[in-house]
């Protein structure tokens, strides 16, 4: 290969490793700002109504589970 094209890749592949690292940031950040909202959430509403919500998502996900293998009757 010229050195030129090898010259010019190299510029390529440090601007995509410059992208990437700015997203793992950017992911980062959105992670510490969900965290943050879900923790004041927590506090906003109290432990006991916290728990609630946390077994009725459970059970909503066990339902989602199950009739992800229920099979249709009629297919034979």
């Amino acid at each position: 290969m010229k050195e030129s094209k090898l010259i010019q890749m190299q510029k390529r592949i440090d601007g995509l490793t410059n992208v990437v690292r700015n997203l793992i940031q950017e992911i980062q950040a959105m992670s510490t700002l969900a965290k943050g909202t879900l923790t004041a959430f927590q506090l906003h509403i109290g432990e006991e109504e916290w728990e609630k919500l946390v077994e009725e998502l459970k059970d909503i996900e066990k339902r989602t589970e199950e009739k992800k293998f229920e099979t249709p009757e009629d297919v034979e």
